[in-house]
């Protein structure tokens, strides 16, 4: 299967937690962890999220660095790469902040079952990828957005995002920063949600490199194939 290069950049705390029980964003890193991620996405082609952080965060996903910006302007390039967005039901609200700041392009990735209204609306700030029937077909936006150039594809999803990639046998690596903070609560997300592996499936991982970085630790994973 012919896909981008995929992984995923996320911080959790030393129990595993991204966020609170209430789905709010908690600073688990600090100003070195940023510019390190502003790297990462100032050299991917394209970012990807899901519906959930979108509805959540509301996040922008642009290069913070106005110097990252200028090379890649310097390199034929839009300042930010392709802000993606998987969102099976068009969902994603015309005023979030990946259409208002910051030049570049914008997909979002739908399904058939998606209102034909939202999606009329969604068409006149983003191209639209339709993959799969009732929910977005990972592998095959993968391969669409493979044939649109996308060679390197950074996720900053959440859990629910990055359990379907994961477990769909789409993500190359993964870096992970464990900060110092416990979070807790049965119901407070994950690095990878989702139903779950069984013990038969589990993935398995690979350490390629491990570094203290302020309060935390950072570590970056081969996501081994499965046998």
């Amino acid at each position: 299967m012919l896909k981008p290069f995929v992984f995923i950049n996320s911080a959790m705390s030393a129990d595993g937690k991204i966020s609170t029980k209430e789905r709010k964003q908690v600073r688990i890193s600090g100003s070195i962890d940023f510019e390190r991620m502003d790297g990462l996405r100032a050299g991917s082609d394209a970012i990807m999220v899901g519906i959930g952080t979108v509805l959540a965060d509301d996040p922008s996903l642009t290069v913070k660095s106005e110097e990252r910006r200028r090379e890649r302007k310097n390199a034929g390039l839009f300042e930010n790469p392709i802000r993606v967005v998987i969102d099976s039901k068009a969902r994603t609200p015309i005023n979030a902040d990946i259409f208002i700041k910051g030049e570049g392009q914008r997909i979002i990735v739908v399904s058939n079952s998606a209102p034909k209204d939202r999606v009329e609306k969604l068409q006149e700030k983003a191209n639209i990828i339709v993959a799969g029937e009732d929910r977005a077909d990972l592998k095959i936006a993968m391969q669409e957005l493979r044939e649109m150039d996308v060679k390197r594809l950074m996720i900053e999803g959440g859990g629910s995002i990055n359990w379907g990639m994961i477990s769909s046998g789409l993500v190359d690596e993964i870096y992970s920063f464990v900060g110092n903070l416990i979070i807790g609560g049965n119901t407070a997300p994950t690095l990878a949600d989702g139903e779950g592996f069984l013990q038969k499936d589990i993935q398995k991982l690979e350490l390629i490199d491990a570094e203290t970085m302020e309060e935390g630790v950072l570590l970056r994973w081969k996501v081994l194939p499965k046998n």
